[in-house]
């Protein structure tokens, strides 16, 4: 491990990726700590280090940071927009690298921005990073959806309960998509590189897939054909458009998942550069993975 970054913050430890992270960092030479609202109800393992703050205050979010060598930030929903108090407060610190939250599509590219509006708040974190490149370093991880964590909520078109799956243009584009371990051992090798991930976009995956070999995969392990529904990708962008534009935020994942598994390929990092060997992530085992997902693991 490099000796320039030894303690680690979390940002949002408890959601749906927080947990995955926080264990693969306890499992690994940092030292990482959790920080959390004043308020928060949250529970951690025992023994992991949490330090309360309260997030309206500047100054006590700069103390909270205090002897942090990087900050990792995997707040989501509308906390997404408010990364810049969090930045503020670590170059405060002197923390050396920030890692705002990121974790899904491609947000750089303009194409994915314009179809998923919200992406505004991760490209604006990112943006904010770079002007101020002079007091502190950035890393942005992107992953894809997150593969097991997809298979079992439904979000890449598979109902469990049904044995329904839902394809976008047919199942066939290939997508990039990484599980939540991964992305924390992704983490892990970004700041045991520290000068090599220095502000830069960082892509990684699990696999490179479609939704059609995800399904054969899954109709093997159950041994049975499922049903099989097929929904056109630029119908889907446009219907979610409409309902997001009259304030119905739950068009937001149907927007995300036009963009992940469209025809347009727009899911696919593997054109921008994969740095799974560079940061030495090991293969992962694809069958087994959905065989995890779908028993719930």
């Amino acid at each position: 491990m490099a000796s320039e970054i030894k303690n680690v913050l979390l940002i949002g430890a408890s959601g749906n990726l927080g947990p995955s992270v926080l264990k693969e960092f306890l499992d690994s030479p940092f030292n990482v700590s959790v920080l959390s609202r004043q308020e928060s109800k949250s529970t951690f393992p025992s023994g992991v280090n949490i330090i309360k703050a309260d997030y309206s205050s500047a100054s006590s979010l700069a103390s909270a940071l205090k002897g942090q060598d990087a900050v990792i930030s995997i707040v989501g929903g509308i906390a997404l927009g408010d990364q810049q108090k969090f930045i503020d407060a670590a170059i405060a610190a002197g923390v050396k690298r920030f890692l705002p939250s990121e974790f899904g599509s491609n947000t750089p590219d303009p194409r994915v921005s314009a179809i998923v509006p919200v992406f505004a708040a991760k490209t604006g974190a990112v943006d904010y990073l770079k002007s101020k490149e002079s007091e502190i370093t950035w890393s942005s991880l992107i992953t894809g959806p997150f593969f097991d964590w997809g298979i079992k909520v439904g979000f890449l078109g598979f109902d469990l309960s049904s044995k329904t799956v839902t394809l976008i243009d047919n199942g066939t584009a290939p997508f990039s998509a990484t599980t939540l371990s991964q992305i924390g051992k992704a983490l892990i090798a970004i700041l045991s590189h520290p000068a090599e991930t220095s502000n830069k976009y960082i892509y990684v995956s699990s696999f490179n897939t479609s939704q059609r070999e995800v399904l054969e995969v899954v109709e093997k392990i159950s041994g049975q054909k499922w049903t099989v529904k097929n929904v056109n990708s630029k119908e889907l962008i446009a219907d979610a458009t409409k309902r997001f534009q009259a304030g119905d935020f739950s068009a937001i994942p149907d927007l995300i998942r036009g963009v992940a598994f469209g025809e347009q390929g727009l899911g696919d990092s593997r054109p921008l550069g994969l740095w799974n060997e560079r940061l030495g992530l090991k293969q992962e085992d694809f069958e087994q993975s959905i065989k995890g997902a779908l028993e719930g693991k």
